[in-house]
């Protein structure tokens, strides 16, 4: 018996305690995660009327849209009212997307909230996310049969999300970095490679690896090199497609910093641009060109990128035009942020949980406030006396059980609503 008491005792220290502590602060932390995520959506109504929305939550709906039909994506409050019971994908957030729930992609479906869509949303762009499947290796997340635990990271620019071992290159802490751009899309925007020499978490240099700095390519690595006369010119040709490339301006001594455009939508970007004073003769010196004069190297990996790097990009007139043809002007808009979204829902949240008993206390001039919280404390006192009689005895409170509380009153319940009437007395006073 002892023995089995010794072995039951071994087995109670290996098992790890949780406290009650640990689940608050758990569930505190699911709960901040879900405010992040959610609070910048509107959960009642249907987003379709504000056109393409900046950045909200999404989901895809495999039960209406399986695979092997059109892509189609629903805005938060409609993925509770039309599909509640079907079986939903959470693509996390996305920019410029208008919602799709009960358009011609749906056969047997119409929204019950914004019932008067059009057909088709020509403006929303779709990957495999709206199947289930992500990264480069087109697996569904979680994926059951993948035992190897690994963090899934969203691509800044093309918005799927990635295996960290399918990146090229070992991701940083999850706290040292704020923004990823993955192999792809670093290949189809180069520039970038420019700036990660600079900006990247994890500097990019030629000198990185050992690598001899006098030859163009080594193995999936290439070094740029600066050249005198026309290598701007070739430089900049490397990243924008033949309708966009601009004629080259020629870099000044003296560089200064624009302010990034910012605008509600990628439309109202390209106004911004559209509108922007065209006269050569005072353009700032681009910083693009400034750091291509640079040596630089490109490899075959995703990068990283800290916090406020975007406004860190040339705004010049010709890396905007670049930005518009390569389609990624929302890197100059810091609203576009996941994390600029996640703050706004944090603060949307905060505001509408505020304690109404906290806001009708600041309500009421300071004698009413005093009288309420001497209330308040002749509450506590009288119900843990009341309690403490029967811990004293070690026994319950009938009143208090399950069958009691459906019958009657508990004297509990009859001491806290003699403190609602008194307060509301002491409210209804004149406050003078």
């Amino acid at each position: 018996m002892a023995g089995a008491e010794e072995r039951a005792g071994r087995q109670s220290e290996l098992e790890p305690v949780v406290s009650l502590v640990d689940v608050l602060e758990e569930d505190e932390e699911l709960e901040n995660e879900a405010c992040a995520v959610l609070g910048g959506s509107d959960s009642e109504k249907c987003s379709y009327s504000q056109g393409s929305v900046r950045r909200q939550a999404l989901y895809a709906c495999s039960t209406c849209t399986p695979e092997g039909e059109e892509p189609a994506g629903i805005c938060l409050a409609c993925s509770y009212e039309c599909h509640g019971s079907h079986k939903l994908f959470e693509l996390y957030t996305k920019r410029n997307f208008r919602c799709d729930c009960g358009n011609s992609k749906f056969k047997n479906l119409e929204c019950k909230l914004f019932p008067d869509k059009a057909k088709i949303n020509c403006g929303n762009k779709y990957n495999d996310n709206f199947f289930g499947l992500y990264c480069i290796c087109k697996r569904p997340y979680p994926d059951p049969e993948d035992e190897i635990p690994d963090e899934m990271i969203q691509c800044v620019v093309c918005e799927d999300w990635f295996h960290g071992r399918h990146l090229g290159a070992v991701p940083p802490e999850s706290g040292d970095f704020q923004e990823m751009v993955c192999q792809a899309c670093m290949k189809r925007c180069s520039f970038l490679w420019a700036y990660a020499a600079h900006l990247a978490v994890t500097k990019v240099t030629a000198e990185d690896d050992g690598l001899l700095l006098n030859v163009d390519a080594v193995g999936d690595q290439e070094v740029i090199q600066p050249e005198n006369g026309a290598h701007h010119d070739g430089a900049l040709k490397e990243d924008v497609p033949e309708h966009g490339k601009a004629a080259e301006k020629e870099v000044k001594a003296e560089q200064m910093n624009e302010p990034c455009t910012s605008s509600s939508s990628e439309a109202d970007l390209q106004t911004a641009f559209k509108n922007q004073h065209l006269d050569t003769e005072s353009q700032a010196g681009c910083k693009l060109e400034e750091l291509k004069a640079k040596q630089f190297i490109k490899k075959d990996t995703a990068t990283y990128w800290p916090l406020n790097w975007r406004s860190k990009l040339c705004t010049c007139k010709d890396c905007m035009k670049m930005y518009g043809d390569l389609d990624v002007l929302f890197l100059t808009d810091e609203c576009d942020t996941v994390l600029a979204y996640e703050n706004k829902g944090k603060v949307d949240q905060a505001a509408d949980s505020r304690d109404p008993l906290m806001d009708t206390l600041n309500s009421m001039n300071r004698v009413q406030q005093v009288e309420l919280i001497c209330e308040y404390n002749d509450l506590k006192t009288e119900l843990k006396d009341y309690l403490k009689r029967f811990a004293d005895e070690g026994t319950v409170d009938p009143r208090l059980t399950l069958g009691a509380c459906e019958t009657g009153v508990s004297a509990a319940s009859l001491v806290w609503s003699s403190f609602i009437s008194r307060s509301c007395q002491i409210m209804s006073r004149p406050s003078g």
